[in-house]
C-alpha cells in the first residue's frame, strides 16, 4: 500500500449511533459493524519476512512498503493473535520522527428485523475509530492505541438480536437485544523488550483494554469481516473486549505467545460515555500457537469476579479454545468452543463456526453457525421458565458487494438467519424464527 498522509484524527467511523428509525418491540445486546485486519501489512507487531518474528519494517522513505513474506501472526484485539496471512488492519498511515501513525475507522447504517412474538425491527448505525502510534528502538517496541465509538448515542436497549443476552438497559436485563458499545473501547499501551531475534517480553494495559481471554474479538476477526450481526455467543467468547482496568504480561515468540492478565471483572455499565474504575479482582491466562502464517490456535481460562450487575455475588469461570485459519487469498474461518461456569451454578457451553470468503475483488459471502446453552432467556422471576437452560442454534448466511470509493471502501450487503429452538420456546419465539439484516458500511482504507 502506498503511504498516505495521516488525515485528522477525527472519528472516521463517526456516524452517530442514534437510531434513525423507531424500534418496534414485542420483547426485550455488541456489534459495531467493524472490519479490520485486511490486506495491508500492519504497523503494529507482526511477524517477519523470514518467519523469525522480527517486526516488519515501516514504509520506506519513498512511500512504498517493502516486500515481505507473510508474517507468522498479526495483531488482533488486545494482545490476541490472528493468522499472519490475514494481513494487518488497513487505513491511513504515515511515519514521522521514528513513529508509525495509523488511523482506521468504519461507519455502518443498518436495519435488522426479527420475526415471532419476541421479534422487533430497527434502523440504527454503528461506528468505530481507531488510532495508534508505534515506535521501534534497538531494544524493543512501544505502542499506544485508542479506539472509540459513537454508539452511546443509540438508545440504551441497542438493537434486535434474537437469543442474545447480556448487560442491562434501564436496570433491566437485555434479552434478544444487542447493547451498544461504549465511547471508549480501548485506551492502552504495550511495551515489548527484545530477548532474542523475533522474541520479547511484553506488558500491556491501560484504563480500557482487553485481557488475555478468548480469541480475538469478533470485531477484529477476518472470519467475521463483513458480518453485520454480532454472535449470540459473544458473552461466552469475547465479552471482555471492553474491560475497564487491566494489565497483561507475557512472552512472545514466533511460534507461541504465553500471557496472563489481572483485570476488573465487572462488565461495562449503562453509562457508556464515561471511563469506569475499580480494583483488578479477576485474572486470566492464555497460550496461542502460530505454527505458520495460516493458523492461530489459542486456549485460555479466566476467573471473572461478578461480571453481571444483576447477578451480585455470582462469579464466572470461563474456558475457551479456538482455531483460526486464513489461506492468504481471501478466505478466513474460525471454529471455537467455550464453557462458562457460574459460581455458584452450572456450566453453559457454546460452539461457534464462522467464515468469510472474498470470492474476487468485489464479491464476498460469509456465514456463521452457533450453538449455545443459555439460562437467561426468561429474566422475570415469576416466569416458570426463569433460570431454565435452553440449547439454541443459529444458522446465518450473507453477502456483501464491495465498492472502492477513493480512500474508502463501501460494502453493501445483508444476511438472513434462522434458529433451531426447543419445543418449549415455541410460544415465545414462534414456529420458525427468522432474522435479517441489511447494511451499508464505509471503511477507511482499501
Amino acid at each position: 500500500m502506498k503511504r498516505t498522509p495521516l488525515m485528522v484524527l477525527a472519528c472516521a467511523g463517526a456516524l452517530p449511533g442514534s437510531a434513525f428509525a423507531q424500534d418496534s418491540m414485542h420483547g426485550m445486546h455488541d456489534h459495531a459493524g467493524m472490519e479490520m485486519n485486511m490486506d495491508v501489512p500492519a504497523p503494529p507487531r507482526t511477524g517477519p519476512a523470514d518467519h523469525d518474528h522480527a517486526p516488519v519494517p515501516p514504509p520506506s522513505s519513498h512511500g512504498a512498503h517493502q516486500a515481505a513474506a507473510a508474517p507468522r501472526w498479526q495483531d488482533g484485539s488486545g494482545t490476541a493473535r490472528l493468522p499472519g496471512a490475514e494481513g494487518g488492519m488497513h487505513g491511513l498511515m504515515t511515519e514521522t520522527a521514528g513513529w508509525m501513525l495509523m488511523l482506521h475507522g468504519t461507519a455502518s447504517a443498518q436495519y435488522t428485523a426479527a420475526s415471532g412474538p419476541r421479534g422487533s425491527d430497527k434502523g440504527y448505525a454503528t461506528s468505530m475509530a481507531m488510532a495508534s502510534a508505534t515506535g521501534d528502538t534497538a531494544w524493543g517496541r512501544f505502542q499506544v492505541r485508542s479506539m472509540m465509538s459513537l454508539e452511546p448515542a443509540m438508545r440504551a436497549e441497542g438493537y434486535p438480536n434474537l437469543f442474545a443476552t447480556g448487560e442491562t438497559a434501564g436496570g433491566q436485563p437485555l434479552v434478544d437485544r444487542q447493547h451498544p458499545h461504549d465511547l471508549f473501547m480501548e485506551l492502552s499501551a504495550r511495551l515489548d523488550v527484545n530477548i532474542a531475534p523475533g522474541s520479547s517480553l511484553f506488558v500491556y494495559g491501560g484504563p480500557v483494554g482487553e485481557p488475555a481471554l478468548g480469541p480475538s474479538a469478533f470485531l477484529h476477526r477476518g472470519s467475521a469481516r463483513y458480518n453485520p450481526e454480532p454472535p449470540i455467543t459473544h458473552h461466552w467468547f469475547d465479552s471482555t473486549h471492553i474491560t475497564y482496568g487491566l494489565v497483561t504480561a507475557g512472552l512472545s515468540t514466533p511460534l507461541v505467545q504465553i500471557e496472563g492478565s489481572a483485570f476488573r471483572g465487572r462488565e461495562p455499565d449503562e453509562r457508556r460515555w464515561n471511563i469506569e474504575s475499580g480494583k483488578l479482582d479477576s485474572w486470566s491466562a492464555r497460550a496461542t500457537l502460530t505454527p505458520d502464517p495460516h493458523w492461530a490456535i489459542q486456549a485460555s481460562y479466566g476467573q471473572i469476579k461478578q461480571p453481571e450487575a444483576l447477578h451480585p455475588g455470582e462469579d464466572e469461570h470461563r474456558f475457551t479454545a479456538s482455531v483460526q485459519y486464513d489461506n492468504g487469498h481471501g478466505f478466513a474461518a474460525m471454529a471455537a468452543f467455550s464453557a462458562k461456569q457460574r459460581v455458584p451454578g452450572g456450566t453453559l457451553p457454546a460452539w461457534l463456526a464462522e467464515a468469510n470468503w472474498d470470492m474476487d475483488t468485489a464479491n464476498t459471502v460469509f456465514g456463521r453457525i452457533e450453538v449455545v446453552r443459555n439460562d437467561e432467556l426468561f429474566p422475570d422471576h415469576s416466569d416458570p421458565l426463569h433460570d431454565e437452560p435452553f440449547t439454541v442454534a443459529k444458522l446465518q448466511a450473507g453477502y456483501a458487494r464491495r465498492i472502492p470509493l477513493g480512500p474508502v471502501e463501501l460494502a453493501l450487503g445483508g444476511s438472513v438467519a434462522t434458529f433451531v429452538r426447543p419445543a418449549a420456546l415455541k410460544a415465545s419465539y414462534g414456529a420458525m424464527p427468522v432474522q435479517a439484516s441489511v447494511f451499508a458500511r464505509f471503511s477507511l482504507g482499501q
